[in-house]
């Protein structure tokens, strides 16, 4: 597979644990071709964890992708009217995240891009990872899979012992799942086994 030429949006939100993944999803989708427009949630791109400090993460995805993060509303709300994206991926996102956008709230930098970015009915790719996913978030998720454009990158449970609500995408499969949705197609098995 390659991406020559593909603009994603590739946006990242709070789930700080599955960052590391998430950067080398970027890289992967760098090396097949891809040019990558970062764009960072409030949250992720000022709170520092144990998974790393903002600045350096901010960094680091600033370095994948070759350019600055669109970190503000307002640079998000031009992709749409601009063209900016083939393809929006959202990866890692937050429970938060996608009740924001299965509700069309549009308060914060990501909610902005993938609103902007639906404008011209392109598709955007969703790589959840939420503790509470078979829980209070599973009406938002389920609302998500029911929308035009939505696609997600195939989910597993990570600890179905210790955390039997969580779900986590299988983060090495986002280039497939955007080459899917690129042909409008949703990436199958969209929940798989339990991750090992």
């Amino acid at each position: 597979m390659r991406l020559d030429g593909i603009r994603i949006g590739y946006a990242v939100t709070g789930s700080f644990c599955t960052l590391a993944q998430s950067f080398a999803q970027a890289e992967y989708l760098v090396s097949l071709g891809a040019e990558l427009i970062p764009i960072v949630s409030e949250h992720c791109a000022t709170i520092s964890t144990r998974f790393g400090k903002a600045d350096a993460n901010l960094a680091r995805l600033e370095q994948i992708c070759g350019r600055k993060a669109i970190l503000t509303i307002e640079d998000a709300e031009p992709i749409g009217p601009k063209n900016m994206t083939d393809i929006l991926a959202v990866v890692p996102c937050t429970s938060n995240t996608a009740a924001k956008l299965a509700l069309s709230i549009t308060d914060g930098v990501v909610p902005m891009a993938v609103k902007s970015h639906l404008r011209g009915g392109k598709p955007v790719v969703l790589g959840l990872a939420t503790n509470d996913a078979l829980a209070g978030s599973l009406k938002h998720i389920g609302a998500l899979a029911n929308m035009r454009h939505y696609y997600f990158v195939p989910l597993r449970q990570d600890a179905p012992d210790t955390k039997p609500n969580s779900l986590v995408a299988d983060f090495s499969r986002t280039a497939d799942a955007i080459e899917a949705a690129l042909r409008g197609k949703q990436l199958q098995p969209s929940i798989g086994s339990p991750a090992k």
